[in-house]
Parts: C-alpha cells; structure tokens; sequence
C-alpha cells in the first residue's frame, strides 16, 4: 500500500487557477488543524491562522494584496478560500515556525484533493492600516507578522509535473 503522505508530499503542486465552488468548512478545518499541529521552535506555537471565506474580506485582501504588487489582477488566482497565517515577532523563529504552518496546510490540501499555494506579501498587508483594523475587528491583539496565504480550493487547472532540479542532495556517509 502507498504511504498518502509520501503521495501528497511527493505530488504536490501549486495551484493558479481554481473553481468558484466554496470549500466545505470540514475540509478547511482539516486543513488548519494540519496547520496548528505544525512543529515550532521550542514548541512556542508563534503562528495564528485566519480562515477567510467571507468573499467581501476575500476580495478586500486580494486588493491590498494586488496593490503591494503593483497590479490589478488577483493575487488569489481566484481561490475562494484564504487561510493567513501570521506569527508573534516576539518569538525568535516566528518566521520558520509561520512557514512550517502554510507547508502543513499545503501537504494537507493536497491530501484532501484540493488544491492550494502559497501567495506572499502577508507581512507588508498587516503592516498597512487595513491589514491592522482587520486585526483589531477580529480582536486579535498583540505583535504580530504576516507570514503568507495559503489559498485553497478546487482545482480548475491539470498540476504540471515540473521536474525537480538535481545537484539539490549531498550525501555524507
């Protein structure tokens, strides 16, 4: 029997054009509580993750996002799903512990036969006032970072098999 981590881990590719359908909450939840069970350093836990599937705060974050790039078109691929993940600056490896969140929640999509990509610019969106008024009218306090967006939804694109490039390995025996 095939190992389906090894199978998601191995097969994942990122996703740029996605289905409108929304994606069941179930799945989502699945999806972040691979996130939450992330390795951290020291265990602190650093990162929060904030489930967006509200298209009017979707689409207000695709903007922000869009605007940081200098461009108009969407960011999101048209994902309708947006999970950010951000991490306490007060933790020496809030950046590392961020990121290990989104690779979970990428795996874990993949897993569910859905599929996701990691979208940047997280950290320049929460330092702007929209990005902290959201912060503040979900009632999170505190010194936090935008680490990045994992988007989700059904795919609406065949994943490409992009070969890996070799000479990344070295072995000591």
């Amino acid at each position: 029997m095939e190992n389906q981590v090894m199978k998601a881990l191995l097969e994942r590719r990122s996703c740029r054009k996605y289905k409108s359908d929304p994606v069941p909450d179930g799945l989502l939840d699945q999806i972040t509580a691979a996130g939450l069970n992330a390795a951290s350093g020291r265990g602190r836990q650093s990162a929060i993750i904030i489930q967006v599937t509200n298209k009017t705060l979707r689409d207000q974050l695709s903007e922000l996002n869009a605007g940081i790039m200098g461009t108009t078109s969407d960011p999101f691929y048209g994902a309708p799903a947006v999970l950010i993940v951000l991490a306490d600056k007060s933790v020496p490896t809030h950046v590392y512990d961020g990121s290990l969140v989104i690779g979970n929640m990428l795996t874990a999509a993949e897993s569910l036969g859905l599929g996701a990509c990691w979208i940047h610019r997280a950290k320049q969106e929460f330092e702007q006032p929209e990005g902290k008024a959201i912060l503040k009218r979900l009632g999170i306090e505190g010194d936090y970072e935008g680490i990045g967006h994992c988007i989700v939804g059904y795919r609406d694109d065949d994943p490409k098999d992009i070969p890996r490039n070799p000479g990344r390995l070295f072995k000591i025996d």
